[in-house]
């Protein structure tokens, strides 16, 4: 079977439309992939749940780099975060990818799973070692307001395959 990697400008878009759009996609890493059910949207400096709210900084660079890159994060002391950068080059915007089929639902076992850490930080996911292949749309799309955050976290940003 032959995938096909996403190309930059399916990220050069507006965040929530390129994280609905990368559900049912295909997320490969370390030899591993699997379709993407659950993804979440941050909207950059005007969202005070993203890390770019208060602008640009040494770990939120990246954000605000090309899009189509991995911004990965540690959190609690023992989870890595997958983030994909959305948005044109020099607008903040990404999609955590909260749950990929067969590699675990919630944003840290599927990063345990895979073996992604901050290693992967800033990779080009068009070329890899982290690459999204076209997959198929999703049927149907529940949409509710994200979790696990305390600002913003009534906006219906999150978004799951049904």
């Amino acid at each position: 079977m032959h995938f096909r990697v996403l190309p930059r400008s399916f990220y050069e878009r507006p965040t929530v439309e390129v994280a609905r759009s990368l559900l049912g996609q295909i997320l490969e890493f370390n030899g591993r992939r699997g379709r993407i059910l659950e993804v979440e949207a941050y909207l950059g400096e005007g969202d005070r749940a993203a890390h770019t709210h208060r602008g640009i900084t040494p770990r939120t660079k990246v954000i605000f780099g090309p899009a189509g890159h991995a911004y990965v994060y540690f959190i609690y002391g023992m989870y890595y975060c997958l983030n994909i950068v959305a948005e044109p080059e020099g607008v903040a915007g990404c999609v955590l990818i909260r749950s990929v089929e067969g590699a675990g639902d919630g944003p840290g076992k599927l990063t345990r799973s895979l073996g992604i850490t901050l290693e992967q930080n800033g990779c080009d996911v068009t070329v890899g070692p982290i690459r999204v292949y076209a997959g198929a749309e999703p049927q149907s799309i529940e949409v509710t307001p994200r979790i696990g955050i305390r600002q913003d976290a009534h906006l219906p940003l999150r978004f799951v395959v049904k």
